[in-house]
């Protein structure tokens, strides 16, 4: 039989998932022309191992173990690039999302009056009851406000991930895309010239049967980082943007720092301005490492501190950058505000260039 539709799951650590859900979504499709795209990000869990395993007894199963790539965004354009389906789904292995309305969605899209497919929490005969955090629900509704007017669309769920819609579309999206953060759909509606035609399904939003959520406090970020891509992102890179005003706040925490050792503490200079520097890299590192740089987020203590020490000399490094442009371009007889900025952006783009290869790029 042709095939019609891939059904793309991006996981972390959904070993215990993979094959109940795999019985739902042939119990929705039977022997219709499918395949599932396990995009897994190097799970500890073992969840690349199972889904191969699962792959030798059914054929129609595939998997992409990620090394040193992550984040659901980008899982899933990986999976658009590689099927050759027609259509193609995206829906999360934690079993919160109903595979019986794949048949439905897919029988829409081949009727060709809609162009996306999407199962909303928050439509007419969806329900979240069994979902039960009430703080994530609030949030989703305030993004969702925001999300239509990005889009231009007008839907009950852009911050959905379950969705589908045709594999032509997305490929020639794909270049353009951000891969930022979790949010994928709205990455494309938001992407596409002109707004796209959508038909919302009403999605009973379950409880995770196992494992543990890919998201955190810091999706309210990764939503915001998503529409400054989408509005700046060509102008100043999104990563970029993120990482800079971190170090904003980090000179926030220096001064302050070197105020409390300095004035209240009454400790000398040298010594207070060095504890005020180490704790506005150590602030800037857990930052970054917690936003700026969350989809390759360093976790493990021997990771976490040998990231540490690389950021930190990499920041010394920058400084020095900082300190040598500017006292150059003073002497040149630049304005010294002029100057000093001159430096703080040299130093910034240095240490942002550094700190993506050397301290979060290796992992």
């Amino acid at each position: 039989m042709a095939l019609e539709l891939a059904i793309i799951l991006p996981t972390l650590n959904e070993s215990g998932n993979l094959a109940p859900l795999m019985e739902k979504i042939d119990a929705s499709l039977g022997d219709t022309g499918w395949e599932v795209l396990i995009v897994d990000d190097d799970s500890e869990d073992g969840t690349a191992d199972e889904a191969r395993a699962l792959a030798l007894k059914d054929p129609r199963i595939r998997v992409i173990q990620r090394i040193g790539r992550r984040g659901l965004a980008s899982a899933a354009i990986e999976g658009f690039c590689a099927t050759a389906a027609p259509f193609v789904a995206v829906m999360d292995a934690d079993h919160q999302h109903d595979p019986a309305l794949l048949a439905d969605m897919l029988t829409e899209l081949k009727g060709g009056d809609v162009q996306v497919c999407v199962a909303s929490r928050f439509v007419e005969g969806a329900s979240t009851s069994d979902w039960n955090q009430p703080e994530r629900e609030r949030l989703s509704g305030l993004a969702n406000k925001a999300a239509r007017w990005i889009t231009g669309v007008n839907l009950t769920d852009p911050m959905s991930g379950y969705f589908m819609l045709n594999t032509a579309t997305a490929r020639t999206l794909a270049p353009r895309l951000s891969g930022i953060g979790f949010k994928i759909l709205l990455d494309l509606l938001a992407t596409c010239d002109t707004p796209m035609k959508v038909k919302e399904f009403p999605l009973k939003f379950a409880a995770r049967r196992e494992g543990e959520s890919k998201l955190d406090r810091a999706i309210l970020f990764d939503f915001l980082a998503g529409l400054y891509d989408k509005s700046l992102g060509r102008v100043i890179p999104t990563r970029f943007a993120l990482f800079g005003t971190v170090g904003a706040l980090g000179v926030v925490v220096h001064l302050a720092v070197l105020y409390v050792l300095l004035v209240i503490a009454g400790e000398g200079f040298a010594f207070s301005q060095a504890i005020a520097a180490l704790s506005a890299m150590t602030f800037n590192f857990w930052f970054n490492n917690w936003l700026t740089y969350r989809d390759r987020r360093l976790k493990h203590w021997n990771e976490f501190l040998r990231g540490w020490a690389s950021f930190c000399i990499t920041c010394s490094i920058g400084a020095l950058a900082n300190v040598a442009v500017a006292s150059l371009l003073e002497a040149q007889g630049l304005l010294w505000i002029a100057a000093a900025l001159a430096g703080i952006l040299i130093g910034s783009v240095w240490n942002y260039a550094l700190s993506s290869r050397f301290v979060w790029g290796r992992f």
